[in-house]
């Protein structure tokens, strides 16, 4: 059974999670988001943070924020390698949907990048539509942006 916590984006297990899918960026990208990322951002009612666990396990994490009236940006969705292929990127993007909607959100989007095949899968098969890029990454060559209606 998975259980989602709202946590602080300070709180020592999410910054062991953010580091680690900054490493995975480094590897990949060579170098990780630059994206500005402003922890208050993920405070309620402006965003939140969640950490999927099974039993003790982390096995997820993903945030949201809004970025414009009934807008959220999804950040943050990462499944450390011991737990990868077993769907919890899946729940987990559902969960950030709809606590996003919940919130008042009727568009999520979100970006990734070209060498990350699997989101893009994840995204595209959860009814994900690219969009025009926006924010740090606008015109980056490597980056995809993709947006959803929620309501």
């Amino acid at each position: 059974m998975i259980r989602f916590e709202a946590r602080d984006y300070d709180d020592p297990l999410v910054r062991e999670l953010v580091d680690e899918v900054q490493q995975e960026y480094v590897v990949r990208y060579g170098g990780p988001d630059a994206a500005p990322v402003d922890p208050v951002e993920f405070v309620p009612p402006t965003g939140m943070f969640f950490v999927a666990f099974v039993s003790d396990e982390p096995v997820a994490t993903g945030a949201w924020r809004f970025v414009a009236e009934g807008v959220v940006e999804i950040k943050r969705m990462y499944v450390p390698v011991a737990h990868r292929r077993r769907g919890y990127a899946r729940v987990m993007l559902a969960h950030l949907e709809s606590t996003a909607h919940a919130a008042g959100a009727g568009t999520i989007v979100l970006n990734t990048g070209q060498e990350q095949p699997e989101a893009i899968a994840l995204y595209e098969s959860s009814g994900y539509l690219e969009v025009p890029g926006y924010g740090h990454y606008a015109c980056a060559p490597l980056a995809v942006f993709y947006g959803k209606d929620l309501d």
